[in-house]
């Protein structure tokens, strides 16, 4: 069983590594840590949607997550971010056992083809995020804010409970300064805390924020049944094949 993470399938030839030191880990949900790493002194340069292998620094063990920081975002902060879901016993597990500011981590990377579409400034672009899948979407979607004139956005994000979004506050703000369209759902939660949507995501939301299927580029990051439901739904409603960019991971 793969831990839920944000983490691509990896078919990659030798990669550049680089050792670099934690600068920052934090809570982002109850069950996610954001951990910051500084590539200051370090020539690394990526595309939004890229993934990197992480490991402590000298031992073996790595796994793969995908960043979540834009390349703007680091170059303007000299470090990069990652979204790791926590494990049952409450660590990041024993590739990153004693994770901490100041621990030393071993990144290999960047890698992947999971990255941002070419979308006209005419068009649309439609995320789709999962749990920590938000990761990499987070990325493309502050590098495409960061456009002049850029294509209309929608995110549509899925968590268990109204704790669990990631990046839930600057996401709010975005969407308050009309920047972005926001429909947010949970899954598993049924408290009186939580106003918004209920319910895996399903046709009724995509045909709240699918506004245009010919003109609408997806991108859909999660597990993989909300991945495969997506792209069903999508197709059902009229985007185009060519239009739809996905990532997934197994159970």
């Amino acid at each position: 069983m793969r831990p839920a993470f944000a983490g691509p399938e990896v078919h990659s030839d030798a990669v550049p590594v680089v050792t670099v030191p934690i600068t920052d880990l934090a809570a982002s949900t109850p069950r996610s840590r954001l951990v910051s790493l500084d590539i200051s002194h370090q020539s690394f340069t990526f595309k939004p949607g890229h993934a990197v292998m992480v490991g402590q620094h000298g031992q073996s063990e790595r796994r793969p997550y995908s960043i979540a920081s834009s390349p703007e975002q680091a170059a303007e902060t000299g470090w990069i971010e990652l979204l790791i879901a926590v494990e049952e016993n409450g660590t990041l597990g024993p590739h990153l056992r004693s994770a901490a500011p100041g621990t030393l981590v071993d990144v290999e990377g960047p890698f992947g083809t999971f990255t941002l579409p070419q979308v006209p400034p005419e068009g649309r672009l439609l995320f789709v995020a999962g749990g920590t899948g938000i990761a990499p979407l987070r990325s493309m979607l502050d590098h495409t804010l960061r456009r002049h004139h850029g294509p209309r956005i929608s995110l549509l994000y899925s968590a268990r409970r109204g704790d669990e979004f990631a990046f839930v506050d600057e996401l709010q703000r975005h969407a308050e300064t009309g920047r972005i369209e926001l429909h947010q759902t949970v899954t598993r939660d049924e408290s009186t805390a939580w106003s918004g949507l209920r319910g895996r995501i399903g046709r009724s939301h995509f045909e709240a924020v699918l506004h245009d299927p010919d003109e609408t580029f997806c991108v859909v990051c999660g597990p993989e049944p909300l991945v495969h439901e997506s792209v069903t739904t999508l197709k059902a409603l009229g985007v185009p094949d060519l239009q739809i960019r996905t990532e997934q991971w197994g159970r």
